[in-house]
C-alpha cells in the first residue's frame, strides 16, 4: 500500500505514482506549481482567458505525457516547459502581429514588476497592461525569454532547460526582445520610476501575487479537465 501523499511526497514520486495509478498524486502536482504555471501563461500571453485556456492545455498535456518522463530534468521544469509550449501554440494559431537596440536593462527590469494583485493601484494595473499588449507585439520566441527571465525571475540556465533551447540563445532572445520592447514601453518609465522605489524593486519571487483563475481548486486526475486554470492556492 503506498504511503499517504503529503509535503515530503517528491514531485517525481508523484508523477511516478500519477502514471501507476493513484488517483490523488496528480491533483497534488497542479496544487504545488499551478500559481507558478499560470502567472507564466499570464504573462505571455497577456489575456486571462487565453492563459486559462493555454494552462488547461498545458496540465492535460502533462497527465497523458506522464509516463514519458525520464527523470533528466525537475519535474516542475518539465511542467514550466509544456506550459511554454502550449501558450506559443496558441501564439503561433493567432494572426500574429508584429526598432533601433537600446542598451538599457535596468529600465526595462522597471517596467516588468510582476504584481497584479487585487489591491495593486489601478495605475499599476494599466501599466502592466500596456507592457502586456507591447510584449504581444515581438516574436513569441523572444517574448517566452523575457518572461521566464525578466519577469519571472528565473536564471538563464533554468529558462533554457524549460524552452530546450542553449542557454546563448536565451541571451540573445532576451538581447532583442528587449530592444524591441523598450522603444514601445519607454514612455511608461515616468509614471512608475517613484512607485518602484517604493516597492523595493522588481519581485523576484515567481508567482506568488498572481490572483486565482475562477474554476475548480482541487480536481483527480479521473476528471483532468477540471485542472483549467486553478490560479489559487488550496
Amino acid at each position: 500500500m503506498d504511503a499517504p501523499i503529503d509535503e515530503s511526497t517528491s514531485d517525481q514520486e508523484l508523477l511516478a505514482r500519477h502514471v501507476a495509478g493513484d488517483p490523488d498524486a496528480f491533483s497534488e502536482l497542479v496544487r504545488r506549481h499551478r500559481d507558478r504555471l499560470w502567472a507564466v501563461a499570464l504573462r505571455t500571453l497577456g489575456d486571462r482567458e487565453e492563459a486559462a485556456d493555454a494552462l488547461q492545455d498545458a496540465l492535460l498535456s502533462a497527465f497523458r505525457a506522464a509516463h514519458t518522463f525520464r527523470g533528466q530534468s525537475a519535474v516542475t521544469t518539465w511542467l514550466h516547459r509544456i506550459t511554454v509550449n502550449a501558450c506559443l501554440d496558441r501564439v503561433r494559431k493567432a494572426a500574429s502581429r508584429r526598432t533601433s537596440p537600446v542598451d538599457d536593462t535596468d529600465r526595462f527590469e522597471q517596467l516588468l514588476d510582476p504584481h497584479e494583485s487585487a489591491e495593486a493601484p489601478a495605475e499599476r494595473q494599466d501599466l502592466h497592461r500596456q507592457v502586456l499588449a507591447a510584449l504581444a507585439l515581438i516574436p513569441e520566441d523572444q517574448r517566452a525569454a523575457l518572461v521566464l527571465v525578466d519577469m519571472q525571475g528565473y536564471p538563464v540556465a533554468e529558462a533554457a532547460r524549460i524552452l530546450g533551447v542553449p542557454t546563448g540563445t536565451v541571451k540573445s532572445r532576451c538581447a532583442r526582445g528587449r530592444s524591441r520592447l523598450l522603444p514601445m514601453v519607454t514612455h511608461l518609465r515616468a509614471d512608475t520610476v517613484g512607485n518602484e522605489a517604493a516597492e523595493g524593486g522588481r519581485n523576484r519571487t515567481p508567482g506568488t501575487s498572481v490572483p486565482p483563475v475562477p474554476g475548480p481548486t482541487d480536481s483527480g486526475p479521473t476528471d483532468p479537465a477540471a485542472v483549467k486554470g486553478g490560479g489559487g492556492r488550496a
